[in-house]
């Protein structure tokens, strides 16, 4: 039975059938329990620490290399990001408080609108996770941005997903622990998190500069730059179009919402 495949009844002379690709036959014990559920709640594998390692040591050479088919112990890039996000979404949500504190600073400026006192908090708190979702549209940026350099769209989807890790990356490692410490000091904790955004422009220069090595610095900085001002228009439409969404569901669920607006 260890030698037969399961699935095609093939015989195995390594890990996997040459057939059909079903692993060879283990028996269920204690290691494979444990495989699973390190697989299933991690789903590590060992190549999410892998790519994580050489993430931080070189982004660009790391995203570069998966692209030109060095994958073997990578992480998938579009599962790395979707696991970062969540996992830098959850600390921001729950553990920063960062939608209750973002409450309590619009609260205190005088002229906000009860409108934006609803919609900054919430993209406050679920920023990494706005930009997954805008991810194939900033992907269509830096194609834009760095057409006839020899890459297709769909490797700009996989190389903004190792930009966007690494973002994430700098939020939980220094970001958060750093905010953490200021969560009680509400004008501190929102002027270090408006300052962090300045990390953007400094991790796509720098991965842009490692996956284009044999181009020319300033010709990679200008094209990076143009990548994000088109990202910088592409978010400020996100967030404009979220605005009207929202207001379109209080229109028709909370009409009175049109008598605060006048009060302010």
């Amino acid at each position: 039975m260890d030698n037969i495949c399961s699935n095609c009844s093939n015989p195995i002379t390594a890990n996997f059938c040459s057939n059909c690709g079903q692993k060879k036959y283990k028996r269920i014990d204690r290691k494979y329990v444990l495989d699973e559920v390190q697989y299933t709640l991690l789903h590590t594998n060992k190549g999410f620490l892998y790519s994580v390692k050489n993430l931080i040591k070189n982004p660009g050479k790391t995203a570069k290399d998966y692209i030109d088919g060095n994958r073997v112990n990578h992480y998938k890039p579009l599962l790395l990001v979707f696991v970062l996000s969540s996992i830098s979404t959850f600390l921001a949500y729950k553990g920063l408080k960062m939608e209750r504190i973002m409450i309590e600073s619009m609260a205190q400026q005088p002229n906000s609108l009860p409108l934006m006192n609803n919609i900054m908090p919430f993209v406050s708190s679920y920023t990494t996770f706005l930009y997954l979702l805008m991810l194939p549209i900033i992907a269509l940026s830096s194609k834009i941005a760095f057409s006839n350099w020899g890459q297709n769209y769909y490797e700009h989807i996989v190389i903004n997903s190792y930009i966007l890790s690494l973002y994430n990356i700098f939020c939980i490692v220094l970001l958060y622990p750093i905010l953490y410490l200021f969560k009680n000091d509400t004008s501190t904790f929102i002027l270090i998190s408006g300052l962090s955004i300045l990390i953007i422009p400094v991790v796509s220069v720098w991965f842009f500069r490692e996956f284009y090595k044999q181009q020319d610095f300033t010709s990679v900085l200008g094209r990076a730059v143009l990548t994000l001002m088109l990202n910088c228009v592409i978010f400020i439409g996100f967030i404009i179009m979220l605005t009207f969404f929202y207001f379109a569901y209080l229109m028709i669920f909370n009409p009175g919402i049109l008598d605060q607006l006048k009060t302010k």
